[in-house]
């Protein structure tokens, strides 16, 4: 069966917004065993909706729409798709209800937007907002359903999750399985080329390869005759993609690196403290972006000499003799956080973020990490390329690899 993705709003054809729904969707959509052949996405023009909603339904069996279902004078989603159905619009009296008790529960009155919001396709089937006041809804136009979701993506994703997927699941194909192998250490052009062959030997597996700065996703996609023998095709493709890339994999789905480097240092029951310079706090916000306060004690950003001298307790001849960017003074950021949080690990990096700033001898993106344990300090460096953001990125998720790899025993890598 193959779906279609719809992103409807003039905010994302001028690119005011990414529009990160339609990813999320097709990524979805996917897994559940659906064939996404189109993703669309068009401004918040009249006609051009009326004509995309027809098409759309005439060519797939599925029609996933965000977007334009919000009070004001440019939403016009819903008027558009019950002239694509062929129906008037009419004010569902269930869904300003809703509307009304959202609304006047934050103390606020409702109004003509507001009640808007409530007018939708005769006989549509209506989908509630629990998190938002634009209420969902689904129509037939043939024989494809197409659901309608507000562009809010926290509102679009547990709509889409809780009243879509239970709807449409037993239509699917029910004949493919997905796995997402999470890696960093290695670029897209040496994972492929590490993986060259897998397809070739597991008959139905397609690899798919997503980039998101410094990671590499690789999706394992396998299509059998059913959804059990597309599970064990894939986990044998899986397999040979775990042996051949070793522990450039970290995880699996979801899981994310920092919750893997924190996995990491629980099972070593290690006490964490960080001292940043040049990437100004990233690491930290990295790191708390998951619970972390069972193993992350604190920390200091320590952009001035003055400030890792005083804080950190670097000795002002190490910084004269060698300068803030070198592994002297990383070592010594490194020993010094981990004496003064009182902790197992201290961590640190110092370098070069640019774009201003660098030397021939030290040039822009010129870094030095360090990790201080209980078996010693390992220093490491490396020039790393891009704009200040990658080069901070890139620095912050090197030290955080290293930590993960002296935590778990693991061998390190050359490429970071």
């Amino acid at each position: 069966m193959t779906a279609a993705i719809l992103s409807i709003g003039t905010e994302l054809t001028r690119g005011e917004i990414v529009n990160t729904n339609a990813a999320w969707l097709a990524a979805e959509l996917t897994a559940a065993g659906f064939n996404v052949s189109v993703v669309l996405t068009i401004a918040d023009e009249m006609d051009r909706m009326i004509s995309t909603i027809q098409s759309f339904a005439s060519a797939h069996r599925l029609v996933i729409v965000t977007g334009g279902l919000g009070p004001t004078t440019d939403d016009l989603t819903a008027a558009a798709a019950a002239r694509a159905a062929g129906v008037s619009l009419v004010r569902d009296e269930n869904a300003m209800m809703a509307i009304r008790r959202r609304v006047e529960a934050r103390g606020r009155t409702v109004n003509a937007g507001h009640e808007k919001q409530a007018d939708l396709p005769a006989g549509a089937d209506i989908l509630p907002n629990a998190i938002g006041t634009a209420p969902g809804f689904s129509i037939a136009i043939g024989d494809s359903p197409l659901f309608f979701l507000p562009g809010v993506p926290r509102e679009m994703k547990r709509m889409f999750t809780e009243q879509v997927l239970p709807r449409i699941r037993p239509s699917a194909p029910n004949n493919t399985f997905q796995i997402r192998l999470r890696t960093y250490g290695l670029g897209e052009s040496l994972v492929g080329q590490a993986l060259a062959g897998v397809e070739g030997t597991h008959a139905g597996v397609t690899l798919g390869y997503r980039v998101h700065f410094p990671e590499v996703d690789v999706k394992v996609h396998a299509r059998a005759a059913s959804r059990d023998l597309a599970r064990d095709v894939a986990l044998r493709a899986a397999a040979e993609v775990r042996a051949r890339l070793g522990d450039v994999v970290y995880g699996e789905g979801d899981e994310a690196f920092a919750e893997m480097v924190g996995r990491a240092v629980r099972s070593r029951g290690y006490r964490l403290g960080l001292a940043e310079s040049c990437t100004g706090g990233l690491i930290s916000h990295i790191l708390t972006r998951h619970p972390a306060s069972d193993y992350l004690v604190g920390g200091a950003v320590t952009y001035a000499n003055s400030a890792k001298t005083r804080l950190l307790g670097v000795a002002e001849d190490t910084l004269r003799g060698h300068g803030a960017v070198s592994a002297e003074v990383a070592a010594e950021m490194a020993e010094g956080v981990r004496r003064v949080c009182e902790c197992d690990v201290g961590l640190s990096v110092t370098g070069i973020a640019g774009p201003t700033g660098g030397s021939q001898e030290k040039p822009v993106g010129l870094v030095y990490w360090a990790v201080a344990h209980p078996g010693g300090t390992v220093v490491r460096n490396k020039v790393f390329q891009g704009e200040r953001e990658e080069v901070q990125l890139a620095a912050a998720y090197a030290v955080l690899d290293l930590l993960r790899r002296i935590a778990l025993g693991l061998p390190e890598r050359t490429e970071s």
